[in-house]
């Protein structure tokens, strides 16, 4: 979230319990964060991290890049903090590459732990040390179960749904990561109000990490 608020206000008017995860410097991102919060609505800080594809595959000027020296990428998570100040946890934009680093996801986790934000690893490789790391700081974690919208088209997206509640009644709990598509809140909009009928509770990130 952060480039639109149409796409937040979107989103909060379908009325259930959704979580912003807003990538700090983008175009609208004070807004929207201003907005989730005069809304109660529950905002992380959306990390942007060096992917595997990285130069061809962009990235946010702000990024964190595993040439940084852990310093740097402590300051820069001070600065996305200040930014946002009422977020409450914060996941990997990308960072398939960046989170495959043990050094540097530390000098993340512990400027996230220090300021008392939980963590929830996007698993954008299978290789991703975040939410081990986490765990072992003694922080409050969760990695995502399912991205929604890989493909921006609302049957895929509604069979990932399908996925999600699966996944949700056979382990008590999931956490279901997309992005603000125009089809991803179409479906949404269409699917989630009905969720509570087939034994589903949607809740914030937060309720979701342990």
């Amino acid at each position: 979230m952060g480039t639109s608020l149409q796409e937040a206000r979107s989103l909060a008017g379908i009325g259930v319990p959704l979580t912003f995860s807003i990538i700090p410097g983008l175009h609208s991102y004070r807004e929207v964060a201003a907005f989730a919060a005069s809304n109660d609505i529950e905002t992380m800080i959306h990390i942007p991290m060096q992917s595997k594809g990285w130069p061809e595959r962009r990235l946010e000027s702000n990024g964190l890049l595993v040439s940084m020296e852990s310093a740097a990428i402590s300051e820069r998570l001070e600065e996305f903090m200040r930014n946002l100040p009422k977020a409450v946890g914060a996941n990997n934009h990308m960072g398939s590459e960046f989170t495959e680093h043990e050094d540097k996801m530390r000098a993340v986790l512990e400027t996230l732990k220090g300021k008392g934000l939980y963590f929830v690893d996007s698993v954008t490789s299978p290789r991703t040390v975040g939410m081990r790391l986490a765990r072992e700081l003694d922080m409050k974690t969760g990695r995502r179960g399912v991205f929604l919208d890989n493909e921006q088209d609302g049957v895929y997206i509604q069979g990932q749904l399908n996925q999600a509640v699966r996944l949700a009644k056979k382990t008590g709990g999931v956490i279901a990561i997309c992005h603000p598509h125009p089809a991803t809140i179409r479906t949404l909009k269409a699917v989630l109000p009905g969720l509570a009928k087939q034994g589903i509770t949607l809740v914030p990130a937060s309720q979701m990490v342990r």
